[in-house]
Protein backbone atom coordinates (compact mmCIF):
# COMPACT_ATOMS: atom_id res chain seq x y z
CA UNK A 1 0.00 0.00 0.00
CA UNK A 2 2.87 2.34 0.84
CA UNK A 3 4.40 1.70 -2.61
CA UNK A 4 1.09 2.51 -4.30
CA UNK A 5 0.83 5.76 -2.35
CA UNK A 6 4.41 6.64 -3.34
CA UNK A 7 3.70 6.09 -7.03
CA UNK A 8 0.46 8.07 -6.76
CA UNK A 9 2.29 10.97 -5.15
CA UNK A 10 4.94 10.83 -7.85
CA UNK A 11 2.25 10.88 -10.53
CA UNK A 12 0.64 13.97 -9.04
CA UNK A 13 4.01 15.69 -8.86
CA UNK A 14 4.72 14.83 -12.49
CA UNK A 15 1.36 16.21 -13.62
CA UNK A 16 1.98 19.38 -11.67
CA UNK A 17 5.32 19.80 -13.43
CA UNK A 18 3.78 19.51 -16.89
CA UNK A 19 2.75 22.74 -18.71
CA UNK A 20 -0.93 23.64 -18.35
CA UNK A 21 -3.01 23.06 -21.45
CA UNK A 22 -5.61 25.75 -22.08
CA UNK A 23 -8.39 26.10 -24.61
CA UNK A 24 -7.91 28.43 -27.54
CA UNK A 25 -10.57 30.97 -26.58
CA UNK A 26 -12.24 33.26 -29.13
CA UNK A 27 -14.53 36.09 -28.02
CA UNK A 28 -16.97 37.22 -30.71
CA UNK A 29 -19.15 40.34 -30.45
CA UNK A 30 -21.79 40.67 -33.16
CA UNK A 31 -24.90 42.78 -33.82
CA UNK A 32 -27.43 39.99 -33.41
CA UNK A 33 -30.13 42.58 -32.71
CA UNK A 34 -30.48 46.22 -33.70
CA UNK A 35 -30.03 47.90 -37.11
CA UNK A 36 -27.00 45.82 -38.14
CA UNK A 37 -28.43 42.42 -37.19
CA UNK A 38 -28.56 41.48 -40.87
CA UNK A 39 -24.76 41.43 -40.79
CA UNK A 40 -24.21 39.76 -37.44
CA UNK A 41 -26.67 36.88 -37.69
CA UNK A 42 -25.13 35.34 -40.86
CA UNK A 43 -21.69 35.55 -39.24
CA UNK A 44 -22.99 33.78 -36.15
CA UNK A 45 -24.46 31.13 -38.44
CA UNK A 46 -21.06 30.35 -39.92
CA UNK A 47 -19.27 30.42 -36.57
CA UNK A 48 -21.58 27.57 -35.58
CA UNK A 49 -19.99 25.54 -38.39
CA UNK A 50 -16.45 25.96 -37.06
CA UNK A 51 -14.55 22.82 -36.00
CA UNK A 52 -13.99 21.90 -32.35
CA UNK A 53 -10.21 22.20 -32.60
CA UNK A 54 -7.61 24.33 -34.36
CA UNK A 55 -3.98 23.18 -34.62
CA UNK A 56 -4.70 20.46 -32.05
CA UNK A 57 -6.04 22.96 -29.50
CA UNK A 58 -9.62 22.75 -28.26
CA UNK A 59 -11.56 25.71 -29.60
CA UNK A 60 -13.78 27.61 -27.17
CA UNK A 61 -16.03 30.15 -28.88
CA UNK A 62 -17.99 32.76 -26.92
CA UNK A 63 -20.53 34.80 -28.92
CA UNK A 64 -22.19 37.88 -27.41
CA UNK A 65 -24.76 40.28 -28.86
CA UNK A 66 -23.63 43.91 -29.02
CA UNK A 67 -27.06 45.03 -30.30
CA UNK A 68 -25.37 47.42 -32.78
CA UNK A 69 -24.52 49.56 -29.73
CA UNK A 70 -20.94 50.87 -29.28
CA UNK A 71 -21.29 50.90 -25.48
CA UNK A 72 -22.41 47.28 -25.45
CA UNK A 73 -19.61 46.31 -27.82
CA UNK A 74 -17.02 47.81 -25.47
CA UNK A 75 -18.64 46.01 -22.51
CA UNK A 76 -18.41 42.73 -24.42
CA UNK A 77 -14.77 43.35 -25.30
CA UNK A 78 -13.90 44.16 -21.69
CA UNK A 79 -15.61 41.00 -20.51
CA UNK A 80 -13.66 38.99 -23.07
CA UNK A 81 -10.28 40.23 -21.85
CA UNK A 82 -10.97 40.41 -18.10
CA UNK A 83 -13.30 37.47 -17.40
CA UNK A 84 -13.00 35.09 -20.33
CA UNK A 85 -9.26 35.66 -20.89
CA UNK A 86 -9.71 35.28 -24.65
CA UNK A 87 -6.81 34.81 -27.03
CA UNK A 88 -8.47 36.76 -29.83
CA UNK A 89 -11.48 39.03 -30.33
CA UNK A 90 -13.64 38.99 -33.45
CA UNK A 91 -16.10 41.79 -34.15
CA UNK A 92 -18.07 43.80 -34.48
CA UNK A 93 -19.74 43.63 -37.89
CA UNK A 94 -21.01 47.17 -37.25
CA UNK A 95 -18.33 49.80 -37.86
CA UNK A 96 -19.40 52.20 -35.05
CA UNK A 97 -19.11 49.27 -32.62
CA UNK A 98 -15.84 47.81 -33.95
CA UNK A 99 -13.98 51.13 -33.63
CA UNK A 100 -14.23 51.58 -29.83
CA UNK A 101 -13.63 47.85 -29.36
CA UNK A 102 -10.21 48.44 -30.91
CA UNK A 103 -9.23 50.51 -27.87
CA UNK A 104 -9.91 47.55 -25.59
CA UNK A 105 -7.94 45.26 -27.88
CA UNK A 106 -4.95 47.61 -27.82
CA UNK A 107 -5.07 48.20 -24.06
CA UNK A 108 -5.16 44.49 -23.32
CA UNK A 109 -2.73 43.38 -26.02
CA UNK A 110 -5.32 41.16 -27.71
CA UNK A 111 -5.70 40.67 -31.46
CA UNK A 112 -8.98 41.95 -32.87
CA UNK A 113 -10.25 40.70 -36.20
CA UNK A 114 -12.70 43.49 -37.02
CA UNK A 115 -15.67 42.21 -39.02
CA UNK A 116 -16.28 45.67 -40.47
CA UNK A 117 -14.08 48.13 -42.41
CA UNK A 118 -13.31 50.08 -39.25
CA UNK A 119 -11.27 53.19 -39.96
CA UNK A 120 -8.73 53.87 -37.21
CA UNK A 121 -6.11 56.64 -36.91
CA UNK A 122 -2.54 55.63 -37.83
CA UNK A 123 -0.99 53.64 -35.02
CA UNK A 124 -4.34 52.91 -33.36
CA UNK A 125 -4.76 49.63 -35.21
CA UNK A 126 -1.65 47.92 -33.84
CA UNK A 127 -3.79 45.01 -32.58
CA UNK A 128 -6.68 45.31 -35.07
CA UNK A 129 -6.85 43.53 -38.43
CA UNK A 130 -9.83 43.96 -40.79
CA UNK A 131 -11.60 41.02 -42.38
CA UNK A 132 -13.71 43.11 -44.81
CA UNK A 133 -12.24 45.09 -47.67
CA UNK A 134 -11.47 48.76 -47.10
CA UNK A 135 -13.60 51.57 -48.44
CA UNK A 136 -10.84 52.42 -50.92
CA UNK A 137 -10.75 48.85 -52.27
CA UNK A 138 -14.51 48.76 -52.81
CA UNK A 139 -14.64 52.31 -54.17
CA UNK A 140 -12.01 51.27 -56.74
CA UNK A 141 -14.31 48.54 -58.13
CA UNK A 142 -17.32 50.85 -57.98
CA UNK A 143 -15.62 53.73 -59.78
CA UNK A 144 -14.34 51.43 -62.52
CA UNK A 145 -17.94 50.50 -63.30
CA UNK A 146 -19.13 54.10 -63.02
CA UNK A 147 -16.56 55.16 -65.61
CA UNK A 148 -17.71 52.42 -67.98
CA UNK A 149 -21.28 53.68 -67.56
CA UNK A 150 -20.19 57.28 -68.19
CA UNK A 151 -21.36 58.46 -64.77
CA UNK A 152 -20.34 62.08 -64.19
CA UNK A 153 -22.37 63.11 -61.14
CA UNK A 154 -23.30 61.25 -57.95
CA UNK A 155 -25.72 61.89 -55.11
CA UNK A 156 -24.70 60.54 -51.70
CA UNK A 157 -27.18 59.19 -49.15
CA UNK A 158 -25.46 57.59 -46.16
CA UNK A 159 -25.34 56.97 -42.45
CA UNK A 160 -24.39 59.79 -40.08
CA UNK A 161 -22.03 57.43 -38.25
CA UNK A 162 -18.44 56.32 -38.83
CA UNK A 163 -19.32 54.03 -41.75
CA UNK A 164 -21.11 56.76 -43.68
CA UNK A 165 -18.49 59.36 -42.84
CA UNK A 166 -15.69 57.07 -43.98
CA UNK A 167 -17.33 56.45 -47.35
CA UNK A 168 -18.05 60.13 -48.01
CA UNK A 169 -14.56 61.16 -46.96
CA UNK A 170 -12.76 58.54 -49.06
CA UNK A 171 -15.11 58.23 -52.04
CA UNK A 172 -15.33 61.96 -52.84
CA UNK A 173 -11.64 62.58 -53.72
CA UNK A 174 -11.33 59.22 -55.48
CA UNK A 175 -14.37 60.05 -57.58
CA UNK A 176 -12.95 63.46 -58.52
CA UNK A 177 -9.76 61.78 -59.73
CA UNK A 178 -11.98 59.73 -62.02
CA UNK A 179 -13.85 62.75 -63.37
CA UNK A 180 -16.92 62.12 -61.20
CA UNK A 181 -18.35 64.74 -58.84
CA UNK A 182 -20.50 64.30 -55.73
CA UNK A 183 -23.04 67.06 -56.30
CA UNK A 184 -25.30 66.45 -53.28
CA UNK A 185 -24.87 64.65 -49.96
CA UNK A 186 -27.54 63.76 -47.42
CA UNK A 187 -27.27 61.80 -44.19
CA UNK A 188 -29.52 59.73 -41.94
CA UNK A 189 -29.21 57.74 -38.70
CA UNK A 190 -29.26 53.94 -38.61
CA UNK A 191 -32.37 54.07 -36.47
CA UNK A 192 -34.30 56.36 -38.85
CA UNK A 193 -37.42 54.85 -40.41
CA UNK A 194 -37.83 57.52 -43.11
CA UNK A 195 -35.55 59.63 -45.31
CA UNK A 196 -38.27 61.50 -47.21
CA UNK A 197 -36.70 64.95 -46.86
CA UNK A 198 -33.26 63.71 -47.90
CA UNK A 199 -34.68 61.77 -50.85
CA UNK A 200 -36.56 64.80 -52.16
CA UNK A 201 -33.40 66.91 -52.13
CA UNK A 202 -31.33 64.26 -53.88
CA UNK A 203 -33.92 63.52 -56.55
CA UNK A 204 -34.19 67.27 -57.22
CA UNK A 205 -30.41 67.38 -57.76
CA UNK A 206 -30.88 64.67 -60.45
CA UNK A 207 -27.39 63.07 -60.40
CA UNK A 208 -26.44 60.39 -62.92
CA UNK A 209 -26.15 57.87 -60.06
CA UNK A 210 -26.94 57.57 -56.36
CA UNK A 211 -24.53 56.06 -53.85
CA UNK A 212 -26.33 54.68 -50.80
CA UNK A 213 -24.16 53.91 -47.79
CA UNK A 214 -26.12 51.71 -45.39
CA UNK A 215 -26.01 48.14 -44.17
CA UNK A 216 -28.04 44.94 -44.13
CA UNK A 217 -31.79 45.38 -43.98
CA UNK A 218 -31.30 49.11 -43.45
CA UNK A 219 -29.96 49.53 -46.99
CA UNK A 220 -33.34 48.96 -48.64
CA UNK A 221 -35.29 51.79 -46.99
CA UNK A 222 -33.32 54.74 -48.45
CA UNK A 223 -33.33 53.19 -51.91
CA UNK A 224 -37.09 52.67 -51.83
CA UNK A 225 -37.43 56.32 -50.80
CA UNK A 226 -35.56 57.71 -53.81
CA UNK A 227 -37.23 55.32 -56.25
CA UNK A 228 -40.70 56.15 -54.93
CA UNK A 229 -39.93 59.82 -55.52
CA UNK A 230 -39.24 59.26 -59.17
CA UNK A 231 -35.50 58.75 -59.44
CA UNK A 232 -34.64 56.92 -62.67
CA UNK A 233 -30.83 56.89 -62.60
CA UNK A 234 -28.45 54.14 -61.52
CA UNK A 235 -28.13 53.19 -57.85
CA UNK A 236 -24.99 51.88 -56.17
CA UNK A 237 -24.69 50.26 -52.74
CA UNK A 238 -21.63 49.39 -50.63
CA UNK A 239 -20.39 46.02 -49.41
CA UNK A 240 -22.36 46.41 -46.16
CA UNK A 241 -25.48 45.97 -48.30
CA UNK A 242 -24.30 42.77 -49.99
CA UNK A 243 -26.91 40.66 -48.22
CA UNK A 244 -30.20 39.16 -49.34
CA UNK A 245 -31.98 41.45 -46.92
CA UNK A 246 -31.54 44.15 -49.57
CA UNK A 247 -33.64 42.14 -52.03
CA UNK A 248 -36.04 40.72 -49.47
CA UNK A 249 -37.03 44.13 -48.16
CA UNK A 250 -36.40 46.26 -51.25
CA UNK A 251 -38.30 44.06 -53.70
CA UNK A 252 -38.77 45.57 -57.16
CA UNK A 253 -37.31 48.90 -56.02
CA UNK A 254 -33.80 47.43 -55.80
CA UNK A 255 -33.86 45.60 -59.14
CA UNK A 256 -30.86 46.69 -61.21
CA UNK A 257 -28.90 47.96 -58.19
CA UNK A 258 -25.11 47.69 -58.35
CA UNK A 259 -23.54 46.40 -55.13
CA UNK A 260 -19.85 46.21 -54.23
CA UNK A 261 -18.84 42.89 -52.67
CA UNK A 262 -16.05 40.49 -52.04
CA UNK A 263 -15.92 37.44 -54.36
CA UNK A 264 -17.10 34.99 -51.68
CA UNK A 265 -20.79 35.20 -52.58
CA UNK A 266 -20.40 34.65 -56.32
CA UNK A 267 -17.92 31.77 -56.53
CA UNK A 268 -19.71 30.01 -59.38
CA UNK A 269 -19.66 33.24 -61.44
CA UNK A 270 -15.94 33.88 -61.05
CA UNK A 271 -13.55 32.94 -63.87
CA UNK A 272 -11.62 29.72 -63.23
CA UNK A 273 -8.44 31.77 -63.04
CA UNK A 274 -9.65 33.69 -59.99
CA UNK A 275 -7.59 32.48 -56.99
CA UNK A 276 -10.52 32.77 -54.57
CA UNK A 277 -12.91 30.68 -56.65
CA UNK A 278 -12.26 27.30 -54.93
CA UNK A 279 -12.66 28.78 -51.46
CA UNK A 280 -15.70 30.84 -52.44
CA UNK A 281 -17.35 27.69 -53.77
CA UNK A 282 -16.41 25.80 -50.60
CA UNK A 283 -17.84 28.55 -48.40
CA UNK A 284 -21.13 28.64 -50.31
CA UNK A 285 -21.45 24.84 -50.31
CA UNK A 286 -20.94 24.58 -46.55
CA UNK A 287 -23.14 27.55 -45.66
CA UNK A 288 -26.03 26.65 -47.93
CA UNK A 289 -25.93 23.00 -46.91
CA UNK A 290 -26.57 24.17 -43.36
CA UNK A 291 -28.89 27.11 -43.99
CA UNK A 292 -30.52 26.54 -47.36
CA UNK A 293 -30.07 27.46 -51.00
CA UNK A 294 -29.54 31.16 -51.61
CA UNK A 295 -28.65 31.93 -47.98
CA UNK A 296 -25.03 32.90 -48.73
CA UNK A 297 -23.91 36.23 -47.32
CA UNK A 298 -20.91 38.55 -47.59
CA UNK A 299 -20.49 38.71 -43.82
CA UNK A 300 -20.81 34.97 -43.31
CA UNK A 301 -17.88 34.79 -45.74
CA UNK A 302 -15.78 36.83 -43.31
CA UNK A 303 -16.45 34.23 -40.60
CA UNK A 304 -15.20 31.58 -43.05
CA UNK A 305 -12.03 33.61 -43.65
CA UNK A 306 -11.46 34.15 -39.92
CA UNK A 307 -11.01 30.39 -39.54
CA UNK A 308 -8.36 30.45 -42.27
CA UNK A 309 -6.49 33.06 -40.23
CA UNK A 310 -6.55 30.88 -37.11
CA UNK A 311 -5.54 27.75 -38.98
CA UNK A 312 -2.50 29.52 -40.42
CA UNK A 313 -1.44 31.73 -37.50
CA UNK A 314 -2.14 29.60 -34.42
CA UNK A 315 0.42 26.84 -35.23
CA UNK A 316 3.09 29.54 -35.56
CA UNK A 317 2.12 31.23 -32.30
CA UNK A 318 2.14 27.88 -30.47
CA UNK A 319 5.86 27.62 -31.09
CA UNK A 320 6.30 30.56 -28.72
CA UNK A 321 3.66 30.08 -26.01
CA UNK A 322 0.41 28.40 -25.02
CA UNK A 323 -3.08 29.91 -25.27
CA UNK A 324 -4.25 31.91 -22.31
CA UNK A 325 -1.03 33.90 -21.96
CA UNK A 326 0.02 37.38 -23.02
CA UNK A 327 3.01 35.80 -24.75
CA UNK A 328 0.67 33.74 -26.94
CA UNK A 329 -1.45 36.78 -27.78
CA UNK A 330 1.65 38.72 -28.85
CA UNK A 331 2.92 35.75 -30.86
CA UNK A 332 -0.46 35.47 -32.56
CA UNK A 333 -0.31 39.10 -33.66
CA UNK A 334 3.21 38.58 -35.00
CA UNK A 335 2.10 35.43 -36.85
CA UNK A 336 -0.78 37.26 -38.53
CA UNK A 337 1.47 40.14 -39.57
CA UNK A 338 3.94 37.70 -41.15
CA UNK A 339 1.65 34.99 -42.54
CA UNK A 340 2.17 36.40 -46.04
CA UNK A 341 -0.01 36.07 -49.11
CA UNK A 342 -3.07 34.06 -48.10
CA UNK A 343 -6.04 33.18 -50.26
CA UNK A 344 -9.40 34.00 -48.65
CA UNK A 345 -12.88 33.40 -49.99
CA UNK A 346 -13.00 37.20 -50.15
CA UNK A 347 -9.76 37.72 -52.07
CA UNK A 348 -6.02 37.69 -51.54
CA UNK A 349 -4.96 38.85 -48.09
CA UNK A 350 -1.46 40.02 -47.24
CA UNK A 351 -1.37 41.70 -43.84
CA UNK A 352 1.94 43.19 -42.76
CA UNK A 353 3.20 45.10 -39.73
CA UNK A 354 2.43 48.36 -41.56
CA UNK A 355 -0.80 47.28 -43.29
CA UNK A 356 -3.63 45.77 -41.26
CA UNK A 357 -6.08 46.07 -44.20
CA UNK A 358 -4.26 43.68 -46.51
CA UNK A 359 -6.44 43.53 -49.62
CA UNK A 360 -5.34 44.98 -52.95
CA UNK A 361 -7.52 47.38 -54.95
CA UNK A 362 -8.39 44.56 -57.34
CA UNK A 363 -10.17 42.53 -54.65
CA UNK A 364 -13.67 44.00 -54.90
CA UNK A 365 -16.24 42.79 -57.41
CA UNK A 366 -19.45 44.43 -58.54
CA UNK A 367 -22.74 42.58 -58.33
CA UNK A 368 -26.09 43.50 -59.84
CA UNK A 369 -29.53 42.63 -58.52
CA UNK A 370 -31.31 40.73 -61.31
CA UNK A 371 -34.60 38.95 -60.71
CA UNK A 372 -34.03 39.08 -56.93
CA UNK A 373 -30.66 37.39 -57.23
CA UNK A 374 -27.01 38.33 -57.63
CA UNK A 375 -25.43 38.62 -61.06
CA UNK A 376 -21.73 39.21 -61.61
CA UNK A 377 -21.07 42.55 -63.27
CA UNK A 378 -17.74 42.38 -65.09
Amino acid sequence: MKLIKTWAAAGVALLAALPAWADLTVGISLPLTGPASGLGIPMQNYFKLWPQTVAGEKLKVIILDDATDPTKGVQNARRFVTEDKVDIIIGSAATPVAIPMADVAAESGTVQLAASPAGLPPGKDAWTFRLPQSTTVMAFAMLNLMRKQNIKTVGFLGYTDAYGEQWLKEFTPLAEKNGIKVIAAERFARSDTSVTAQALKLVAANPDAMLIVASGSGAAMPQKAIVERGYKGKVYQTHAAATRDLMRIGGKDVEGTYVASGPAVVGELLPDSHPSKPLALDFVAKYEKAYGAGSRNQFAGHAYDALIVLEKAVPVALKTAKPGTKEFRAALRDAIETMGRTVFAHGIMNWTKDDHWGYTTKTGVMLKVVNSDWAYED
